[in-house]
This record gives structure tokens, sequence and C-alpha cells, in this order.
């Protein structure tokens, strides 16, 4: 929260090492010298994110029911 306060974030676009497929990694931003640090935390979801995790207790994430 603070690096986002500090507008100290960033969104790369940077290659799956695996499938070589892009993919948008945020990252915390900071100046070594004259050089910036990019210090990757997380990633967007190509798709949706609920088919693509599972939380620690094993079962599978819901999506949130539509409002109304």
């Amino acid at each position: 929260m603070c690096a986002a306060a500090n507008g100290d974030l960033s969104l790369m676009e940077c290659m799956d090492a695996v499938t070589g497929e892009p993919r948008y990694v945020l990252c915390a931003v900071s100046l070594q010298g004259n050089d910036y640090v990019m210090t990757p935390f997380g990633h967007l979801h190509n798709g949706n994110p609920y088919e693509a995790y599972v939380p620690p207790g094993g079962s599978r994430l819901e999506a949130p029911a539509p409002p109304g």
C-alpha cells in the first residue's frame, strides 16, 4: 500500500519463463543509483481467475453471484 501511495508501482509486460507467452507483472519500483530496480510480486491472470487457482483449503474458488 505504501508503494502504491508513493507511486512506486509498475505494470510490466514480461514473457512467461515456461510458455513464452506474454504476462503482465505487478512490480514495486525502486531507484539504486541511476538504475531502476523492478521487484515482481504478482501477475494478472489472462482468463477467469476463479478457474485458475485453488485456495489453501483445497476446494475451488467460486465467482460471486451477480448483484440484483
